[in-house]
């Protein structure tokens, strides 16, 4: 076993985890689309080289989630997969010669569309009227919008004309035109509120709002891409989308019938400049096979079709002047430089600031004072600095140096050992990292305190009334009432907030804490192990290390943060609040029986009838055990489809038996 390329796993997954929650659900990515991919991909060499190292909840499982609190939630009919991701013609080429040999070299004709840069959305119709609209979601289920959707003057209500099924689902692309972007930043800057970062952001939290007619105001526009159901007019794709835009569906006049290779390669040459013209923000091309009849032959993966594909345009790249580097304090201390740059038009936005992540990066780069940068919009989104024009660099400028001590606190930094982080370790009395942990307290992962933000947690510490988390619990209305902003009802808002999370379960109060490495997944199998918080406190890193998920490195961070007398303290003033300290009774898996008891199964492949930790909870539940990988103490191999054929043969060689999920389900009923 490879200990280096098992840690190099659990790392990717522990990054793309939070890279996951940062898109789908905070819409504040840190990295492009490109970056993330390539992260997805090396997870995925390295999860087929080590299937021992198998994990249901791995981001290679799994699709990214937007799905809100605020509403309710629907399965979809069918569920809305990913595309597969290119980013050159060779690739797309590639893919189109594995489309032609799957078929058998029966004449394809392949459809080009463009790639919109919004948020995926299902619309229900029934006898001509839309009944439902629901969110890309996870891909299964997703949130219900219907009443949001229906102020998109773009969508239809009531179809037109004729030949429509009576029922059938279409997908699409709701997002925000940059003109309507603008003036919605103009408005929000004028009323004194932070503007959007980019037209996704502002269309993602406008289809979240809870009141329609805000919604209305702001000028979303959608359009569509695909047509399903079991009586669709045509047998083809492009013909099916021609159909809906008679129906009165915004369908792109960009889509296009594309008969040969080079037809492919010149519609990419042709979009890659093309787009930058068009009133709204894209980031690729999608290519898909147009006969309803192939696309069926051609099937899935686990997670995409393999009749279409994704073409990720190169970002857009811009020169401007630094005018400086500032550096950033993190809630954990770790210092950000940042290039604060003239500001600049990329894909849509304005940009100012792109961060410089570490030192070692902003060495690399060798970036001196007044230098012109080079800046691209990776994914057509997160500002990045690519390089810099030294031919036009002043004589004599000085190279921008990291800095030696806080710049919020002046404390001296000390460098985290094996990483590239300088940090500062003035945890008490650094403001911007006290305000960060007070703000990632009261986030909705964690306790869910509504009505404190970034501004309103550096308030409530500026007043005095807030130092620690544990300070939160002693607030009143009324000294939220003496801070600018706030009457009766946004203080008892917050008030209300603080007595509900009480009620919050220990999992996530453990996360709530701000331990070092721990993030949600961590956090949740540590207060399971442990229990309670007295058992967590006293655990000792060789005791932590044999938790799942739980390496050396945050090992160590449990224990020194509650070695540390300041965090005991604020976990004791936590409790006596009425915060939860401990799991609840019975909330580990239930025994149902001891039918499989001393088996142990290895699952591999995708199931209909159950999910992979359905299945795994099964087999706990009947007194079985769960393996990682299989060896000649594996008693059976539970096999979905496309399990994977190293793990086939070895169960073969070793003569394992290999079961169905039906005759697993029989053993269990």
């Amino acid at each position: 076993m490879d200990n280096n390329e098992i840690s190099r796993i659990e790392h990717l997954r522990s990054e793309l985890h939070r890279h996951n929650y940062n898109y789908y659900v905070a819409n504040s990515p840190e990295i492009s689309d490109r970056e993330f991919d390539l992260l997805m991909k090396e997870l995925e060499e390295l999860e087929k080289r080590h299937p021992e190292a198998y994990d249901p909840n791995s981001p290679t499982q799994r699709v990214g989630s937007d799905i809100s609190s605020g509403f309710a939630q629907a399965q979809h009919v069918y569920p809305m997969l990913s595309l597969g991701n290119t980013y050159s013609i060779d690739e797309i080429d590639q893919w189109v010669h594995r489309v032609d040999d799957a078929l058998a070299g029966e004449k394809t004709v392949i459809v080009g569309e463009m790639k919109f840069d919004g948020l995926g959305i299902s619309l229900i119709y029934e006898h001509g009227r839309l009944v439902r609209a629901v969110t890309r979601g996870d891909g299964e289920k997703g949130d219900v919008v219907t009443d949001n959707i229906k102020t998109i003057p773009s969508i239809p209500l009531q179809l037109q004309g004729s030949g429509y099924p009576d029922f059938f689902e279409i997908r699409g692309e709701v997002l925000l035109p940059f003109a309507a972007f603008e003036r919605l930043n103009a408005r929000r800057e004028a009323e004194g509120e932070a503007p959007f970062a980019n037209p996704r952001n502002a269309a993602s939290g406008t289809l979240k709002l809870q009141s329609p007619a805000e919604v209305a105001r702001r000028g979303l526009d959608a359009y569509l891409y695909y047509l399903l159901g079991d009586n669709l007019p045509y047998d083809n794709h492009y013909d099916n989308m021609a159909a809906a835009r008679s129906w009165g569906f915004k369908v792109s006049e960009a889509m296009t019938r594309l008969y040969t290779l080079k037809e492919v390669d010149d519609y990419i040459n042709y979009w890659d400049k093309a787009r930058r013209e068009l009133p709204v923000a894209t980031d690729g091309l999608v290519f898909k096979v147009d006969s309803l009849r192939q696309q069926l032959n051609l099937g899935f993966t686990a997670k995409s079709p393999r009749w279409a594909v994704a073409y990720k345009f190169s970002a857009e790249r811009a020169l401007t002047r630094l005018r400086f580097v500032s550096f950033d304090v993190g809630r954990m201390g770790i210092i950000t430089p940042v290039a604060n740059l003239e500001p600049v038009l990329l894909s849509g936005t304005v940009v100012k600031r792109a961060s410089l992540h570490n030192e070692d990066i902003m060495l690399a780069l060798d970036i001196h004072e007044g230098d012109m940068l080079y800046v691209e919009k990776g994914g057509e989104i997160i500002p990045k600095i690519t390089g810099v024009d030294v031919s036009s660099r002043a004589a004599g400028a000085e190279p921008v140096r990291f800095v030696s001590h806080c710049p919020a606190c002046g404390t001296p930094l000390v460098r985290v050992e094996g990483e590239a982080a300088w940090v500062c370790p003035n945890k008490r009395g650094c403001v911007p990292q006290i305000v960060g942990r007070i703000e990632h307290f009261v986030g909705r992962r964690m306790m869910n305190i509504d009505g404190i933000g970034e501004e309103t947690a550096a308030a409530l510490h500026a007043h005095g009334f807030v130092s620690d988390i544990a300070d939160l619990y002693d607030l009143t209305a009324d000294q939220l009432m003496t801070i600018e902003g706030f009457g009766d009802r946004s203080a008892q808002r917050i008030i209300d907030g603080i007595a509900a999370s009480r009620n919050v379960p220990f999992d996530r109060v453990v996360f709530a804490l701000s331990i070092p490495y721990v993030g949600e997944t961590t956090a949740k199998k540590v207060a399971k192990a442990a229990g309670n918080i007295d058992r967590l406190m006293s655990m000792k890193a060789a005791e932590l290390e044999a938790i799942e998920d739980v390496g050396p490195r945050i090992a160590l961070a449990i224990e020194g943060y509650f070695a540390d007398e300041d965090n005991r303290r604020i976990v004791e003033r936590l409790r006596a609040a009425g915060v939860q300290m401990s799991m609840p009774e019975g909330s580990g898996s239930k025994a149902l029986s001891d039918a499989l008891q001393g088996k142990s199964f290895v699952i591999s492949g995708v199931f209909a009838r159950h999910s992979r930790d359905e299945h795994k909870n099964m087999i706990e539940a009947h007194g079985g055990k769960n393996v990682g990988s299989i060896s000649g103490k594996t008693d059976y191999v539970l096999a979905g489809d496309n399990m994977g054929p190293a793990k086939l043969e070895k169960a073969r060689k070793l003569g394992i038996p290999i079961i169905s999920e039906d005759d697993f389900l029989a053993m269990i009923e």
